[in-house]
């Protein structure tokens, strides 16, 4: 199928996980493709496996005028930005005691203020139409133990599909966002907790789905096809949740 035919398209966050296969789905369905990351070798690898149809950029997410840097350079390359999909995330869990100013403020950086700042220097950029997919989190509708600085930062994000999108339909663009429940990616591994805390907690969060499973990063890469193809572009300021009925039933 070809349903983003002549879109370009961004991902944060694009080197793993549910980045990566939407990646593959964007390329699939037709998209120029973009994709960030931190880490130049997980850059590579990934640019290995999608081949030179997509462009890698490298960038933080929770640098703020890197956002800047990072929209010169897609200026650069493309002539317009038609989807944005801010996937690029922050997942550490960890109780309230454990909290310090330097990690919550590295937290809010990736999760909130990066992509704040990103779409504001990327608007010059954005097309008529454009879609923008935030990537919000069942935890911002549940009360999840140890999950409290990252639930905030997805809740704020959510709360950011529509506010922008009550200040920029005039421009033609969408802000949406997509929240996925617990994912089997390896971003499971990196929540910052002993081993015997990270096994506890997996199986709290498998418990927590009423279907009975981890979602797969394909099932949150269809979705955000939708939201970035035309097919949606009765769709503003929303959340689309995939997350087995987390957040519902």
């Amino acid at each position: 199928m070809a349903r983003l035919q002549g879109k370009y398209a961004l991902i944060t966050g694009g080197t793993g996980g549910i980045g990566l296969e939407t990646a593959r789905q964007f390329l699939a369905e037709g998209a120029t493709v973009a994709i960030t990351g931190r880490s130049e070798a997980a850059l590579s690898a990934a640019g290995r496996e999608l081949g030179d149809r997509a462009l890698l950029l490298q960038s933080d997410a929770g640098d703020i005028a890197g956002q800047r840097v990072l929209a010169q350079q897609l200026a650069r390359h493309w002539p317009r930005l038609d989807v944005l999909y801010a996937n690029a995330g922050d997942v550490t869990h960890r109780p309230l005691q454990d909290w310090d100013e330097a990690a919550y403020d590295q937290l809010m950086g990736v999760n909130l203020k990066g992509p704040f700042f990103l779409l504001q220097a990327l608007l010059p950029l954005l097309a008529n139409p454009a879609s923008v997919i935030l990537c919000g989190s069942v935890s911002a509708h549940i009360g999840l133990p140890q999950s409290s600085a990252y639930a905030a930062s997805k809740a704020g994000l959510l709360s950011l599909a529509r506010t922008l999108s009550g200040e920029l339909w005039e421009r033609g663009i969408r802000v949406n966002g997509l929240s996925p429940g617990p994912t089997e990616t390896a971003a499971l591994g990196k929540l910052g907790l002993p081993p015997e805390e990270e096994a506890a907690l997996r199986d709290q969060i498998r418990k927590l789905v009423p279907i009975g499973r981890l979602g797969t990063p394909l099932e949150l890469a269809k979705a955000a096809v939708f939201l970035a193809s035309d097919e949606s572009s009765y769709v503003v300021g929303t959340e689309l949740q995939v997350d087995g009925g987390v957040g519902n039933l």
